[in-house]
């Protein structure tokens, strides 16, 4: 079963914790938390499912910037996935801003949305090896060739989980693009600004929204919060 990805089966949907994460496959604070919502979803299999929404993190280096962390070019994203690294423990190469910097997210997002149309499983592993592929193996994974690279050796691995001739057929298509331009809507309409965002919810109450990265005892309290445990 995937870590990253686990929808409950043994509860009715009101009382499952709904939890969406708005990410993206460049973004090192997402790949920061990923063992604490491992680790979620690992401690409580049944009441917790996770939905990834891909945010479009660098749509192109000349509409992205990021006056509050002073990143308007490449060499600059550098220093803070040094500091994403040392504050999450996590193994981050800052070393691709310099060498190979990729120039945008969304092939990467377009890829995790290809991946998710066979299903929800494929989707996160796809995220899950290309953050891997770029932050600890200094891949550009803006480029096809290393998304073709990911995408093939997952399907090797998983045979079951990724149809690697379906995947390159899909890839970028009308469906996968339409995909993508819906989690982009939904990160508008609900104003996420930063990634990662959490939005917790339990049916249809009123749920929480957390941002950044968070330890996973703070995790925890949120999901209390909308359904004591």
């Amino acid at each position: 079963m995937d870590p990253y990805y686990r929808e409950g089966k043994n509860l009715n949907a009101t009382d499952q914790v709904a939890i969406v994460c708005f990410t993206d496959p460049l973004c090192c604070w997402s790949w920061g938390l990923q063992p604490q919502l491992q680790r979620l979803v690992k401690e409580f299999p049944d009441l917790i499912s996770i939905d990834y929404c891909m945010g479009g993190l660098i749509p192109d280096w000349t509409e992205f910037s990021d006056p509050l962390n002073s990143i308007h070019k490449p060499a600059q994203m550098g220093p803070m996935w040094m500091q994403a690294s040392h504050l999450t423990g996590r193994n981050i190469d800052d070393l691709i801003w310099i060498e190979d910097p990729p120039s945008s997210s969304f092939p990467a997002c377009i890829a995790v949305k290809t991946a998710q149309l066979q299903s929800q499983e494929a989707g996160s592993h796809m995220l899950l090896r290309l953050s891997e592929a770029v932050m600890e193996n200094r891949k550009n994974i803006a480029k096809t060739e290393v998304i073709a690279e990911v995408a093939e050796d997952l399907a090797n691995v998983q045979p079951a989980l990724l149809d690697m001739d379906r995947f390159k057929k899909e890839y970028n298509g009308d469906l996968s693009r339409e995909s993508f331009r819906q989690d982009l809507k939904k990160v508008k309409l609900n104003n996420i600004g930063r990634f990662p965002t959490l939005t917790i919810n339990k049916g249809s109450e009123t749920g929480i929204m957390i941002t950044g990265y968070r330890p996973y005892e703070a995790l925890l309290a949120a999901v209390k919060q909308v359904c004591p445990l």
